[in-house]
């Protein structure tokens, strides 16, 4: 492999807008398409991403006869860009960079070199600790990862089907990820610190049963029991509206134990307010 490990620093960042480096010279590309197949590539880093992947990445299900050779061209500007930053390695080192194999390209460089990889490491060791009631390291790990976003992930490529699905699962795992800090930080007792966070989330994602809950649970700490019961209230008339149905049967559990100021809310770390937020 020639990564970091070969005496090749190459960093490519996908958690905003795509950047990349190869030994602290951009080799970022300009023109949309090839930044559209590094940031594929990146995010399938050491596998090989076929070629109708590519393809279709590129012209959906109505690509030009020229497609294939088209691909090629794209795919040597990249190596191009790595080749010069290399400088001495210059060609053949890129092509050990950006590999050719049977059926399709590999971007050959080590996980951590694309921060798509260190924020999916920082969030298993995060649920790790979590796991064990460890809410400390937890909430420091989780936050580390999220940390890691500089806004939409490849918020400067237009995506097409094969990166799109990736795009959407990046972001379900950062709202995973967020919620498991909130609950991390919950449970030290910060719901303070969290109020206005929470009040921002929740405004963002009005039908997020998971937030909605965290920002009661805060709100009711807080001595402000009424501002969580309107909170509930808002999501609601929110699912109500959008998709006809009521809240789940937690949320409503919640609802209940915020009425009658259920003495659980109070305790952080017991598994009893655990059970109410699960």
């Amino acid at each position: 492999m020639l990564g970091i490990e070969g005496g090749v620093a190459m960093q490519i960042k996908v958690l905003g807008p795509v950047e990349a480096k190869v030994n602290g010279r951009s080799v970022t590309p300009t023109a949309a398409k090839p930044r559209q197949i590094l940031a594929l590539l990146a995010l399938h880093s050491g596998q090989v991403v076929s070629v109708p992947t590519l393809i279709e990445e590129l012209w959906g299900d109505r690509p030009p006869r020229s497609a294939r050779t088209t691909l090629q061209t794209y795919i040597l500007q990249l190596r191009k860009l790595i080749g010069d930053a290399l400088s001495s390695a210059g060609a053949a080192g890129a092509k050990e960079v950006l590999v050719t194999r049977y059926g399709g390209y590999l971007l050959d460089v080590p996980p951590e070199a694309v921060d798509v990889h260190e924020f999916e490491r920082l969030g298993r060791a995060g649920q790790q600790a979590s796991d064990v009631e460890d809410h400390a390291s937890a909430a420091r790990l989780l936050r580390q990862a999220l940390d890691m976003w500089r806004g939409p992930a490849v918020v400067d490529v237009r995506p097409g089907m094969p990166l799109g699905i990736e795009v959407v699962r990046l972001e379900e795992a950062r709202l995973g990820l967020l919620e498991a800090r909130i609950d991390a930080e919950l449970r030290m007792g910060k719901h303070k610190a969290l109020l206005s966070e929470l009040s921002v989330l929740t405004v963002q994602n009005p039908m997020n049963e998971n937030l909605c809950a965290q920002y009661m649970v805060s709100l009711f700490r807080a001595g402000r029991q009424w501002q969580a019961l309107d909170a509930f209230k808002a999501l609601r008339n929110t699912l109500i509206e959008e998709l006809g149905v009521e809240p789940s049967s937690r949320l409503q559990a919640l609802q209940h134990a915020i009425l009658t100021s259920d003495p659980r809310l109070d305790s952080a770390e017991t598994r009893q307010l655990q059970r109410l937020l699960a």
